[in-house]
């Protein structure tokens, strides 16, 4: 199919009869809301500001010193421990 242009669907929607519009315009806000919708969680944290992405981050790595710091003592024992060759 070959690429469509916005001023190909406007020429479209400029021929239509204004009673039609509604109906048109309900169609194509539901497309873009869809469209919205499917965005990923990265897309979406892409849009956001820099100063906005910086202090999520900033946010989310204290959460992760904290959760490391609660969990060290777990992971050590889990990581610890002498490795044994079977075979």
């Amino acid at each position: 199919m070959e690429t469509i242009t916005h001023s190909q669907v406007q020429e479209l929607v400029m021929q239509l009869p204004a009673a039609k519009l509604p109906l048109v315009y309900t169609f194509l806000n539901d497309l873009a809301a869809q469209q919205a919708e499917v965005q990923s969680p990265q897309f979406s944290f892409m849009l956001l500001p820099l100063s906005e992405r910086r202090r999520l981050m900033v946010q989310q790595a204290q959460q992760m010193v904290a959760h490391y710091e609660e969990s060290a003592e777990e992971r050590q024992a889990w990581q610890a421990g002498g490795f044994v060759d079977e075979y």
